[in-house]
């Protein structure tokens, strides 16, 4: 096998496995790296619920093929109200779906190394840029520019101390598939071609939980929470998220005659908060190991393909023409960073600050947003969903005061971290 690639990726997760699709296209030389066995693959990483919506779709040419269920709205839930949005969407098979991505990759000349983890960075004589990769031991594979999409875990990116993300506010999700859900429960809202997404403190302490129809009586079911003050403040004492999971399996009607289907477990986590940086000197991070996720509601397949699709851009810009002399500088690889701010993830920190506020409301507080969401048009729905100011203010109450007060408190006290745009 060749050891040297004009890119080398870590990680086959829906961003490393897109960009090295899109490069392969344009004729660049890229291998990545993947821990699974590929006989396995991907059962260890099959960790996204993998809700998504036709922009994704569309922009990246997912087929049908990977899709478990067509959604036609989505729907938010508080312990006594709901909220119903028309809103076309699909629930994928997150496994076929990232098999598909190392197909397609392949065809167009990508190559995959499988059951092969990556360790750590290979530096040139002074020590001063990355110039390949270490996996597997002592083996070694070289690249003009190298990409960590390895997700949370990150081994290059933390090596070169890019992202700068701490584990203090990270988020974690628990998912079962099951079947025999009542999904048109009389009590609750109608979830039949929908996903769901119920804010409740008593099942996910400073986070939320959700069902998405994935067909018939079966659905995607879970929760996740961000292990900060907020899940502390909320959360019962002693109890893990497996225990919330089951709490919630044994509590709610819709669940009664459920059952799990074998092998349908997935775990997750991911950073929340703004990375301190996102490339340096021939070194890209991009996916989970930036992070890219929506802090908001958590959909993640599409940042992070945008993510990838970034990357690949920054590639062309700093390796074309080839037969000039190549500029990874890190200031030729922070055309990275600037696609990041202006066409991945352009409203993070607002989405960063609505989180929090979201979060720090009691469950009664989230009975009125409900009410207050079934009165706002669409089209300012949509601008609150994006970040815009004078939107989110006509969600907002006088009762909300001290929350926000709080939250300041928490800014003014140094706890900004997570808020912080990169420099």
């Amino acid at each position: 096998m060749a050891d040297r690639f004009d890119v080398v990726i870590a990680g086959a997760g829906p961003a490393g496995a897109q960009c090295a699709r899109d490069l392969a296209a344009r004729d660049y030389d890229v291998v990545v790296l993947e821990t699974e066995p590929e006989d396995e693959f991907p059962r260890q990483s099959n960790k996204s619920t993998a809700g998504t919506f036709p922009s994704m779709m569309a922009a990246f040419g997912v087929p049908d093929d990977v899709v478990m269920q067509h959604t036609d709205s989505v729907v938010l839930e508080s312990t006594n109200e709901y909220f119903v949005q028309d809103q076309a969407g699909a629930v994928l098979d997150f496994g076929e779906f990232k098999q598909w991505l190392v197909a397609e990759g392949r065809e167009h000349g990508a190559e995959y190394r499988f059951d092969s983890r990556v360790a750590a960075p290979v530096m040139d004589d002074d020590g001063d840029e990355i110039v390949g990769v270490q996996y597997d031991g002592q083996e070694e594979v070289y690249g003009e520019i190298v990409i960590d999409a390895t997700g949370p875990a990150a081994p290059l990116a933390k090596a070169l101390d890019v992202t700068g993300l701490e584990r203090e506010n990270q988020a974690i999700g628990v998912e079962y598939e099951m079947r025999g859900v009542d999904v048109d429960h009389d009590d609750y809202a109608d979830l039949s071609d929908t996903m769901m997404l119920r804010l409740d403190h008593h099942i996910a302490p400073g986070g939320y939980s959700w069902i998405f129809h994935t067909g018939e009586d079966t659905a995607k079911v879970g929760l996740c929470y961000i292990q900060n003050n907020r899940h502390r403040e909320y959360g019962d004492e002693g109890m893990g998220i497996d225990d919330y999971l089951a709490r919630w399996l044994e509590e709610d009607p819709r669940f009664e005659d459920a059952e799990r289907i074998e092998g349908g477990q997935h775990r997750g986590s991911a950073h929340i908060q703004m990375p301190s940086s996102f490339s340096t000197d021939r070194f890209m991070a991009i996916g989970d190991t930036v992070p890219t996720i929506d802090p908001l509601w958590g959909e993640g397949i599409h940042k992070g393909m945008l993510s990838a699709r970034a990357a690949a851009k920054t590639v062309d810009n700093c390796l074309t023409p080839k037969e000039q002399e190549p500029d990874t500088s890190a200031e030729a690889m922070s055309f990275y960073d600037e696609l990041w701010r202006t066409e991945v993830a352009p409203d993070m920190r607002s989405r960063l600050l609505m989180t929090e506020l979201l979060y720090l409301a009691p469950n009664e507080r989230y009975d009125d947003m409900m009410r207050d969401l079934q009165r706002l048009d669409d089209d300012t729905l949509a601008k609150a969903n994006a970040g815009n100011k004078l939107a989110i203010a006509k969600l907002l109450h006088l009762k909300d005061l001290p929350h926000i007060a709080k939250l300041v408190r928490e800014y003014l006290n140094g706890d900004t971290g997570r808020w912080q745009q990169p420099a």
